[in-house]
Order: C-alpha cells, then structure tokens, then sequence
C-alpha cells in the first residue's frame, strides 16, 4: 500500500472516530435534556466549542438521523426530532415487548454476581435526587438488562427504540413519586431474575416499560412545565 493511499484511511479513521465522539455526545445532551424537540443544532458552534471541524459533525448528525434523533431539513438545518404522542405509545408497545422478552432469557443465564450488580445500579438511583441525574442511569440500567439476555438482535432493536424516545421518556419521570414507583419496579424486576423465574421475568419487565407509558400518557395530560434547564445557546437553537 502506497504511503498516500494509508494517509488517506488514517484521515477517514479518525475523521469516523470524531464523528462518533460527537453522536455520543450529542446523544448525550438528549437524554440529559440538555438539547430538547425542536431545537436546532449549531453545527459551527459546536465545532468552535469542541475544536473540530464541521466535518465530523456532519457526519455525526447523519448518524443520529438513522437513529431518528435528529431530522437534516435541507438548507435549513438539523434539528432534534419532534415525535407525535401517537408515535411514542407505539414505540412504547413494541419496546414493552423485547423488554419482556430479554427478561424471560437473562432469568435463565444471569449470575449472582450480575445481581450484585443491577442491584448496586438501583441502589444509585435511589440515591438520585433529580430526573437528571436518574435519568442517565435508568438509561444504562435498561441496557444492561436487556444486555444480559445474551441475544445482540434483541439488544440492537431495543436500543434503537429507545432511542427514539429519550425526549419522551423523561417527561414520565419528572415527578420524585414517579422515579420511585419506577426504581421500585425495578427491584421487583431484579427479584424475578434472582429466582430465574422466566415467566415472572418476562411479565415484570414487560409490565416496568408499560406502566412507563401510562406515567408518560398521565404526564402529557397535564399543564408542560419546563422539565429541566434548557441547554447552552452555544450548541443548539430554535426554530
């Protein structure tokens, strides 16, 4: 392999590294809240801020447009996607679904140590005194859950619908109570693996992700409060 031609893959490598770095982190933002439907990403600001080109930022947006994170509207911009309330109970029915399904396979092969595990995540939510310091780690509980299924098909489809509903999830858990009840749910779910009680697994989890979308659907009935401080001005701005 010429010299140039290797030049040229270490440029695209790292230009697919950066681009990732900048999905994780926008993704991030999300689920934070920090970036909320609607809003617009400032590609230039965010190179300025995070020292890169718009390059990989781009590339980046093009990444979480798969995901259905965000929609490029041509020669407007991107922006974080809007999903209708019809659109997310439907999600919310498919994902309650594989939820339950990885909870009637991890019963069969978790260990105790994994139990330890889930159980210390519980624990640090419990701890959590607001939706946005719980809200990331119910993220990654969920993953982890789903993970220890053992199927990667499960866990892709699941991830992916998740995704699509971070902006709505939260609004489902503003209220303290409501972190509760979910964190107590939680527990129960645990229990059920402990015990490698597939059938009870699969009910629970199945039962966790709808009881989330009644939460949600209560939530959506009432008065909009703002749920969490809007984000810098840096890297987004509305329509």
């Amino acid at each position: 392999m010429k010299n140039k031609d290797l030049l040229v893959q270490v440029k695209s490598r790292r230009a697919e590294t950066l681009s990732s770095l900048v999905a994780e982190e926008l993704e991030r933002m999300i689920i934070r809240g920090e970036l909320q439907a609607g809003d617009r990403i400032n590609e230039s600001a965010l190179a300025e801020m995070l020292s890169i080109s718009r390059g990989p930022i781009r590339e980046a947006c093009r990444s979480l447009e798969k995901s259905n994170l965000v929609k490029v509207v041509t020669n407007r911009g991107v922006f974080v996607r809007e999903m209708s309330v019809a659109q997310a109970a439907e999600i919310y029915d498919v994902r309650a679904h594989l939820f339950g399904l990885a909870g009637r396979l991890a019963a069969k092969r978790i260990s105790l140590r994994e139990i330890a595990e889930l159980r210390a995540n519980v624990a640090e939510m419990q701890n959590a005194k607001d939706i946005d310091t719980y809200y990331p780690l119910n993220v990654d509980f969920h993953a982890r859950l789903v993970e220890l299924s053992g199927n990667k098909r499960v866990a892709e489809l699941y991830t992916a619908l998740s995704k699509e509903l971070h902006l709505f999830r939260r609004r489902g858990l503003v209220e303290h109570d409501s972190m509760g009840l979910s964190n107590q749910e939680h527990v129960e779910i645990i229990e059920a693996l402990r015990n490698h009680d597939s059938d009870l697994a699969e009910r629970a989890m199945n039962a966790h992700i709808l009881a989330g979308k009644a939460r949600l659907l209560e939530r959506l009935e009432e008065p909009s409060p703002e749920i969490s401080e809007p984000g810098s001005h840096i890297t987004k701005e509305k329509e």
